[in-house]
């Protein structure tokens, strides 16, 4: 499988910087849908849904697995195997937007966007503080490098995960900005 590509971080100004990446999956969006917005999919990338209404201002509430966070909130775009949005503690913005490219293929268009006003809690590793861009590009590069070994029927052991492979990408991200 190739690998993820780099992400994109842009601020336009208005306190809510975001953060783009652009995948192209050999799955079915058939495949992709169930990953991306049940409780045994998510888990297996992401995050452990303790609250799931899979329906437009449904609820929602994410435990980061190896973080004590829960992030509540809605599911602000629902359109089936198509579009899903959520919007966690009221700061936060994730949405994914699939687009089947033939009958085996999938695009994967994401964009999340965080009001710089509230920081974030600590993350899986256990740090604390606000999480710049570079540091939010490596969090979403590797979520997508998990969901692409979910995908491939290797969900993450989150007992073992470590965030070295975080640390990795983010000074990868601190290369290309110093580039």
């Amino acid at each position: 499988m190739p690998p993820v590509s780099h992400g994109t971080s842009e601020s336009p100004g208005d306190g809510r910087p975001r953060i783009r990446f652009e995948l192209h999956l050999p799955y079915a969006y058939e495949e992709l849908w169930p990953a991306l917005t049940t409780r045994d999919g998510l888990r297996g990338w992401l995050a452990e849904a303790e609250v799931l209404e899979r329906r437009l201002g449904g609820a929602v509430t994410l435990h980061r697995l190896g973080s004590p966070t829960l992030d509540t909130g809605r599911v602000t775009a629902w359109d089936v195997e198509r579009v899903v949005e959520y919007t966690l503690g009221g700061n936060e913005r994730i949405r994914f937007h699939l687009e089947a490219v033939g009958t085996d293929s999938t695009v994967i268009r994401f964009v999340t966007e965080r009001s710089v006003t509230e920081p974030a809690g600590p993350d899986a590793a256990g740090r604390a503080d606000s999480l710049d861009a570079l540091d939010r590009l490596a969090v979403w590069h590797e979520h997508f490098e998990l969901l692409e070994s979910a995908l491939a029927g290797r969900p993450v052991d989150w007992i073992t995960w470590t965030g070295a492979r975080r640390d990795e990408l983010r000074e990868d991200y601190a290369s290309l900005a110093r580039a």
